[in-house]
């Protein structure tokens, strides 16, 4: 870690100057994926583009890198524009949020593939869920620091404290749930607000009870699926997605379809893959191949070696953003990292759950991976708090410096 000490003159004059320490492994880590993100998208999505367009195979391509060059000055911004600076906007941030999630049933709202997810707005479509995650992981930032600092550290575990800071993430989650039928964002969106309050809260036996009247209830709703799906076959879209998850044979031509293939594909790679573009099960075999799916596509490309790869990249940007949040300059810093660091451990966790069938399909992205401009782009605005962040860390520490060095000299004078 790069240091320097802060100048006299520049303490006394108040001056913000930050230090030399700038986080160049989280950069590289994010660089890369996004590189090789765009990579497989063209690998996965070349034969299906060029069949809907023409003969033009870089139609998602095209549309990614765009979103990635949109994403490049945001993530610049949020790099140099001090992070304390969005602690004000994070009412504002709710409330174009809560705008934002029922436009998806106006005339601006856009559907694909049956879900009325994303908002158009001319050439450009949005997808509500990618603000709403950016937008609570500010507000449970401020909302925790704020509270930790009007009351005793201890207060905050408690009930009445988890409710109160839980219950707007709770409204968005069931929002994202019912009005946009997007499941797998209200469960990342509900995950990052608990997984934040989970660390500034120094009490972690209740979240240990907590997790497993969670595991409880959902083992019943499990069996549940699988007693009502067996008996009549009357039962809703996601509690037949639930029964197909134990058994994806049993409904092999459509429901299990999707999953079965994308096993088939993480079978054929081997270890080491078939090559950089010769899987065969992205030829119109494996349906969203270029989103959902990606992972099984690099597994079937670049084989285990390939996959476990990737696993470790993410590791490696979880681990520098676990390092970020515990030197940062102050709590509020911490937290913004800590919800970043939330948002990609869940989604990643979650999407090579659903590729491998570890858990029901719920249509999560791989992030910086797998095909899709909004994800992309607020993505690189995260990165680009949590670089802010570790900007400043070096700024603590040079004051700290510069103070002990004083302390240092009026004891020679004494």
């Amino acid at each position: 870690m790069a240091l320097r000490l802060v100048s006299d003159n520049s303490r006394k004059k108040g001056r913000r100057v930050s230090g030399d320490y700038f986080d160049y492994t989280l950069l590289f880590v994010v660089i890369f994926l996004i590189i090789f993100g765009l990579v497989m998208i063209y690998s996965t999505s070349a034969y299906q583009s060029a069949a809907a367009n023409e003969g033009d195979s870089t139609g998602f391509l095209k549309k990614q890198l765009l979103a990635t060059i949109i994403g490049i000055p945001v993530m610049m911004i949020t790099i140099f524009v001090d992070y304390h600076w969005w602690e004000k906007f994070s009412f504002i941030g709710i409330g174009i949020s809560f705008v934002l999630v029922f436009l998806v049933l106006t005339p601006m709202g856009l559907e694909i593939n049956n879900a009325r997810r994303w908002i158009k707005v001319g050439p450009l479509s949005l997808q509500p869920a990618e603000v709403v995650k950016i937008a609570i992981i500010l507000w449970c930032s401020v909302l925790i620091t704020h509270f930790m600092e009007l009351h005793k550290k201890e207060n905050i575990g408690r009930w009445k404290s988890m409710a109160y800071i839980l219950s707007v993430p709770f409204v968005f989650a069931v929002l994202l749930w019912q009005v946009t039928s997007n499941l797998s964002s209200a469960i990342i969106v509900g995950g990052i607000a608990a997984l934040m309050l989970y660390v500034a809260d120094p009490d972690y036996k209740k979240y240990f009870f907590i997790t497993i009247i969670v595991a409880v209830i959902a083992a019943l709703i499990i069996a549940y699926a699988v007693k009502v799906t067996g008996d009549d076959g009357g039962a809703s879209f996601r509690l037949k997605r639930i029964s197909v998850w134990l058994d994806p044979e049993s409904d092999a031509s459509d429901k299990g379809f999707q999953t079965l293939q994308a096993l088939y594909a993480i079978g054929s790679g081997g270890i080491f893959g078939k090559g950089l573009g010769g899987s065969l099960q992205k030829l119109g075999t494996l349906p969203e191949a270029q989103n959902d799916m990606i992972f099984s596509i690099i597994c079937e490309e670049l084989g285990l070696f390939g996959a476990l790869a990737i696993i470790l990249l993410f590791i490696l940007l979880i681990w520098r953003c676990f390092i970020i949040a515990n030197n940062a300059r102050d709590l509020f810093g911490a937290m913004l990292v800590v919800g970043v660091m939330a948002h990609f451990a869940i989604q990643v966790v979650l999407n090579i759950a659903v590729v491998t069938n570890s858990v029901p399909n719920t249509g999560i992205s791989l992030p910086f991976i797998s095909y899709g401009g909004s994800s992309e782009l607020f993505l690189m605005a995260e990165i680009g708090l949590v670089l802010n962040v570790s900007r400043q860390i070096g700024l603590q520490n040079n004051e700290d410096n510069t103070e002990r060095v004083e302390r240092v000299e009026r004891r020679r004078r004494t």
